[in-house]
């Protein structure tokens, strides 16, 4: 598990905690946190579904204020409020950029644009087409959660003029004046990820390519979520994270990773991790349902969780975004269709534990 985890991991909680200096907007209950987490930028808690420390959003100051995520259709008030709060105008803002385009992810993006007509959309070529026609992604989303709770959880969904967006594959540059964006195209959690490298800060904006980061753990957990998940890239993008020697990682769920050497090599390890235990019970019973290969992976995540913090897990706020049930529900697709590639179907099962 994560060595950045342990009891060093309380200490680099601290750590965040110090460098960070944070503008809390109070008042109301619901109402934004504003968290300033490097050169130039500033972390905008949505409070998704209610909690604090699940989502995050991050504006780039300079003379072409960018907005690196969107939150979901569900947080957008409390986004345009802390906009507001920054001084952000309805002119003012230039971009809008998303790692990737799930709803968490982009799903205010459309609703977004019409707030901040001067602001140009961006993402991964692959991803541009669904933002400005979201039907499909809206219809996938409601399976995986049910058209109900879907609607409570992401809000609505509306789609982005296809004028103002702009699609950007591995290597491209977005300018931003003042600063520029490196753009990395970081598949594993979805083919169309890409990861964002601040070239003022240094920072990189890593999405959920090396998964969620949970502050209040601390802790780590995979997002290998169906249909996309594929292991071998997502180890492969993490790497090519770690190879720009950032000076801090800036995850959407949540938050700043000061050490970001360390947690790359934690966030692969656990994908391995996480992996094998996966594909030991496929091997071991082909027939496992989700839900058993879902038991086994809370039981692995649990007993993670208490080495790294020297507690018992909370499983509900752990479960709270990217579920151990997705995980599981992606990394069984992933052997299964690897296998069915193959030509084979589960090896003979080994006696790995």
């Amino acid at each position: 598990m994560a060595p950045w985890l342990g009891s060093e991991g309380h200490a680099r909680s601290e750590v965040r905690h110090a460098i960070c200096e944070t503008v809390a907007v109070t008042g109301q209950a619901r109402r934004p946190t504003l968290t300033r987490v490097a050169d130039g930028i500033t972390m905008i808690d949505t409070l998704m579904a209610g909690e604090t420390e699940l989502n995050a959003v991050y504006l780039l100051h300079g003379d072409a204020p960018c907005l690196v995520e969107t939150g979901p259709g569900a947080d957008l008030a409390l986004v345009l409020e802390a906009l507001d709060t920054l001084g952000v105008g309805a002119n003012d803002l230039g971009h809008i950029v998303v790692t990737h385009i799930h709803l968490d992810h982009a799903g205010a993006a459309g609703a977004l644009s019409m707030r901040f007509p001067r602001a140009t959309v961006w993402a991964h070529d692959r991803g541009t087409p669904h933002l400005a026609d979201p039907r499909r992604l809206v219809t996938s989303t409601a399976r995986t959660y049910g058209a109900e709770r879907m609607l409570a959880f992401f809000g609505e969904t509306l789609p982005v003029d296809g004028h103002r967006l702009r699609s950007v594959v591995d290597g491209d540059t977005i300018s931003l004046g003042s600063r520029e964006l490196s753009v990395m195209h970081t598949p594993g959690h979805a083919s169309h990820h890409v990861a964002l490298h601040d070239s003022r800060s240094g920072a990189v904006f890593t999405g959920e390519a090396i998964g969620s980061h949970l502050p209040w753990g601390p802790a780590a957990r995979p997002a290998l979520p169906p249909p996309e998940v594929d292991v071998e890239r997502a180890i492969e993008s993490i790497k090519r994270i770690g190879s720009r020697h950032a000076s801090a990682l800036l995850t959407s769920h949540f938050g700043p990773v000061p050490d970001p050497s360390k947690a790359c090599d934690a966030a692969s390890e656990q994908i391995r991790s996480w992996s094998r235990a996966v594909r030991v019970l496929l091997e071991r019973d082909p027939d496992a349902g989700t839900d058993a290969v879902a038991a086994n992976l809370s039981d692995l995540a649990a007993a993670e969780f208490e080495r790294a913090t020297g507690r018992s897990i909370d499983m509900a706020r752990y479960d709270a975004i990217g579920s151990v049930t997705m995980n599981a529900a992606g990394l069984s697709r992933y052997w299964r269709k690897r296998w069915e590639n193959e030509a084979t179907g589960p090896p003979t099962p080994t006696n790995e534990a």
